[in-house]
């Protein structure tokens, strides 16, 4: 089984984009990828939005850190990421037992925090809220796995 973690931090809604993330993350378990979701969301993140860009992004750091694992294969979402097409995405998944994925902030992600990552990749030059942008992700891992397996679901 492989194992997909998700950590992205968000003022705590239900909604639709949950609905759809477990759909994709249901498809997933098809391939034996078992995709997982998990709001970091707490008081200093939205404090620290008041102080300034530099404050937010340590305070993303400060709260990823908590769940970071030195041996797992990581990757920041951050707007200065290098932005790569479905099969070079697909690529980043190949081989891997563990992958976890951390969406950063509208102002992104530290520097030290995007390197001591395996790789920091952007979903677009455009801002996206956390809905959208774990939307974006879990369709391009669901895309990702049916590519390395040869699905249909890309054509």
């Amino acid at each position: 089984m492989i194992k997909v973690n998700i950590y992205y931090i968000a003022k705590p809604t239900k909604g639709l984009e949950d609905e759809i993330c477990k759909e994709f993350a249901g498809l997933c378990m098809g391939f034996g990828v078992k995709v997982e979701s998990f709001n970091l969301f707490n008081k200093s993140v939205k404090e620290s939005h008041k102080i300034d860009v530099n404050e937010a992004k340590k305070s993303y750091t400060q709260i990823f850190s908590r769940v970071f694992k030195e041996n797992l294969y990581k990757i920041a979402l951050s707007p200065d990421g290098r932005e790569v097409d479905s099969f070079k995405f697909a690529s980043f998944l190949k081989d891997k037992s563990e992958i976890s994925f951390f969406i950063g902030g509208a102002y992104g992600l530290e520097e030290e925090f995007c390197k001591s990552c395996n790789a920091t990749l952007s979903l677009s030059k455009l801002t996206f809220n956390h809905k959208i942008a774990k939307i974006l992700l879990n369709e391009q891992i669901y895309r990702g796995f049916c590519l390395l397996n040869n699905h249909p679901y890309h054509k």
